[in-house]
């Protein structure tokens, strides 16, 4: 299984990175984390005709701005987009006209889109469709949803955007990948609900978590990967198994 990032940014895309978005590739599903920027690297790394999967953590644009990149993709066996309960409104506004393509077939759209959309709507607890995934609702300016994934016998946690709350600990449990927000870089901000390394770096040590990943960098503070380095740095003085993702970065688990 890898995990390959296709965009890390937090807020806008510079030559840092693109804004987010992760891929995950298990031996028999392709896992999608959100739909930055990045995504539009997808048909470079999805080469089978396995399930994909797409996990929407919220609705702030930097993650969703991907979306206008779907007519590029001609993927046969379709995308399932999966949205926290009571999101399909946010969906359907953005991904129709007048903003992009529409989803759904429609005789009055200008094109349709290649590949076919399958939308679904997670309730609270775990699910299994058919991998088992729990949706964990985070603290943020406007909700947010983690997510913690069983693929081949590892939990892998995907934190979107996020503060502290108690939703943390609940995400990271036992994780033996997490992949966390680090958008600040001194301390959390607590207003929109988001973190820096070493928060991060002590969720990750309490949880019990085998290897942290810190990605979300905010493109306004994060102007250099070589700061992205020194919140690496800081964050492995308290859990040292903590890497500083890029765009490109492809992790083996």
């Amino acid at each position: 299984m890898k995990i390959i990032f296709l965009g890390t940014n937090g807020w806008y895309t510079t030559s840092t990175g693109n804004t987010p978005s992760i891929l995950i590739d298990s031996k028999d599903h392709y896992i999608v984390l959100d739909a930055g920027n990045g995504i539009y690297k997808l048909d470079k790394y999805i080469l089978e005709e396995k399930p994909i999967s797409l996990f929407v953590s919220h609705f702030h644009i930097d993650h969703v701005s991907g979306f206008h990149t779907l007519p590029k993709f001609n993927f046969l066996q379709g995308i399932d987009i999966y949205i926290a309960e009571g999101r399909k409104k946010d969906f359907e506004i953005l991904v129709n006209p007048p903003y992009t393509i529409g989803y759904l077939p429609n005789p009055k759209n200008i094109g349709n889109l290649r590949t076919e959309i399958r939308l679904h709507e997670l309730p609270d607890g775990i699910s299994n469709i058919p991998f088992s995934v729990e949706p964990v609702e985070q603290f943020h300016a406007y909700r947010d949803h983690g997510y913690r994934f069983m693929l081949e016998g590892k939990i892998i946690a995907y934190s979107g955007d996020c503060g502290l709350s108690d939703g943390n600990l609940k995400l990271a449990r036992s994780a033996d990948i997490l992949i966390h927000e680090s958008t600040t870089y001194d301390k959390p901000n607590n207003i929109w609900g988001h973190l820096d390394p070493v928060t991060v770096s002590k969720i990750a040590k309490e949880a019990n978590v085998k290897k942290l990943i810190l990605t979300h960098f905010d493109a306004s503070i994060y102007e250099t990967l070589e700061k992205r380095k020194m919140a690496e740095k800081k964050a492995r003085e308290i859990f040292p198994n903590t890497i500083a993702a890029t765009d490109d970065l492809i992790i083996e688990v």
